[in-house]
């Protein structure tokens, strides 16, 4: 559940796994590619270069029909490219990047932050997001469900792997 303080939004979840298998899945193509996109979208990684300073372009292309439909109602393409830059990397412990929020049809481009805090937890791991809200209410919820489905959609590929099957 998204809880928001001081301005940031945080949301936490805990997986059966160990802070390395999450950081492999944030942090490489294959990895990324498995859950980034929220439902009835695909993920396609264009570039990776995890390093401080490093990108992160990929595409979020529309394929659900519900998806597509709102897409085309909210005047965005199918398609979009996105651009993360990573900030800080400390490896298995900590991911953050700054993302280009450049979609947003009548607002000027900006950069907003998410820190991802991972810690060993009791045979499992803690995953706390930490996001700067978007420019405006709507977006930010948005953003919030957004995140919240990828980790949804993370917790299948982690409890898929452990049952040695791949997410469907």
């Amino acid at each position: 559940m998204a809880k928001t303080s001081s301005n940031m939004i945080r949301i936490e979840r805990t997986y059966p796994t160990s802070a390395e298998e999450v950081w492999r899945l944030w942090t490489t193509s294959d990895g990324i590619e498995s859950w980034w996109a929220p439902d009835g979208f695909t993920c396609e990684v264009r570039k990776l270069d995890l390093r401080v300073g490093g990108d992160l372009v990929y595409a979020f292309t529309a394929t659900a029909p519900d998806q597509v439909a709102f897409m085309k109602k909210a005047g965005l393409p199918l398609s979009n490219e996105a651009r993360k830059t990573f900030s800080d990397l400390k490896p298995p412990t900590r991911i953050a990047y700054q993302s280009l929020v450049d979609f947003v049809p009548g607002v000027e481009p900006y950069q907003q932050l998410t820190v991802v805090d991972l810690t060993s937890s009791g045979g499992g791991v803690r995953v706390v997001m930490t996001m700067e809200p978007l420019h405006d209410e709507v977006w930010t919820q948005r953003l919030v469900m957004g995140r919240e489905n990828e980790l949804n959609n993370l917790a299948m590929v982690i409890d898929h792997k452990h049952a040695g099957t791949r997410r469907p």
